[in-house]
């Protein structure tokens, strides 16, 4: 079946043409597409040509299946229900700007990240590019009753965005065409763990988004403690990477640091991290740890993360704290996944 959500207007009209209709429903189809609404829904077409989408494509490649809503800031958490069965988790937050999606890539995360919940089971499979949109398209289905717009997009969700390189670079295209969501690249912030040939790929696609890189160590010896791609790329690597992003793109760097007790979150780790970033242009978001109770790592004190982003400031490194959203529901990404499979086996295993 075509996922409509991954064409482009042209691609959309090559379809309808292709199945003998007159080329301006393909404009009607792609606007009924990028409002969340399905064949069935799409009512100003003639019925024959419903007929037609429905033997070939389906139109919405995501559903919203479950939905979370926290009780201390109004952050919205979804498992998303894909076409095959699988299950993906997205994030919608609201600040004072508007509001940020953090959507998947992946079905699960193949990085192992020590700290991640995401990569428990491994991954399952990547997300087809118009699967990504998806996610974007049934929240803001959801948010026209409020007349507001998805303004900011961060792929931090399941799954590491450069192990499917060719379809989030899709994804980022068909999200900023200004036909369909039209959101802004600049907009858009990707995370990754550091894949070094990935970046240094990327950093020539002319893509302006912001790219975060998941440090979260000061050098190799604890960065491999806790992340097995440093395994193949060393820091080092990874920063030259990202010095190489930053010339060719302009865009300032965000590395992102989880502070975990007893392994990488002391004074002098933050003394030895500024020595590392020194003269780069870059932000450094400090995460308290939002522990996985499967990985037995702890999160660090007020006074920790206090002292932490202190020494940061005094090297002059540009640091904050990052938001945390929604700490009452599910815990951490990949989680609310993990529970709905549980259910799901412990249901099978009744028959």
């Amino acid at each position: 079946m075509i996922e409509l959500t991954g064409l482009t207007p042209e691609e959309t009209e090559k379809l309808i043409l292709d199945l003998s209709e007159p080329k301006y429903r393909a404009a009607q189809v792609y606007a009924w597409v990028q409002k969340g609404r399905d064949i069935t829904e799409m009512h100003n077409l003639p019925r024959s040509l419903r007929a037609k989408l429905e033997e070939t494509a389906c139109a919405q490649a995501v559903l919203i299946e479950r939905e979370l809503v926290s009780s201390l800031d109004g952050t919205r958490k979804f498992l998303f229900r894909l076409r095959d069965g699988n299950c993906i988790e997205g994030v919608l937050m609201q600040y004072e700007y508007g509001y940020t999606l953090c959507v998947s890539t992946q079905v699960g995360c193949r990085m192992g990240c020590r700290f991640c919940a995401s990569t428990l089971d491994g991954c399952v499979r990547n997300l087809s590019a118009g699967e990504i949109l998806g996610e974007v398209v049934a929240v803001q289905r959801l948010l026209e009753e409020k007349n507001a717009r998805i303004r900011n997009v961060v792929l931090m969700g399941s799954g590491e965005p450069f192990d499917n390189y060719d379809a989030v670079v899709r994804f980022l295209r068909l999200a900023n065409d200004e036909r369909g969501q039209n959101i802004s690249l600049r907009h858009i912030s990707l995370s990754t763990c550091g894949l070094v040939p990935e970046m240094l790929r990327f950093a020539d696609e002319g893509l302006p988004v912001t790219l975060s890189i998941s440090l979260h160590a000061p050098n190799d010896r604890i960065r491999r403690q806790i992340m097995p791609i440093s395994q193949r790329y060393s820091v080092r690597e990874v920063l030259d990477a990202a010095k190489v992003y930053l010339q060719k793109t302009g865009r300032r760097v965000i590395f992102e640091y989880a502070l975990i007790r007893g392994v990488n979150a002391g004074c002098e780790h933050a003394e030895e991290l500024a020595a590392l970033l020194r003269g780069m242009q870059c932000h450094v978001n400090v995460i308290p740890l939002n522990a996985v109770p499967e990985r037995h790592l702890e999160g660090v004190s007020e006074a920790e993360v206090t002292a932490f982003l202190k020494t940061l400031e005094k090297n002059h490194i540009s640091a904050t704290r990052r938001r945390e959203m929604g700490d009452d529901i599910e815990g951490a990404c990949g989680q609310l996944r993990k529970k709905t499979m549980r259910e799901e086996q412990a249901d099978a295993n009744r028959f």
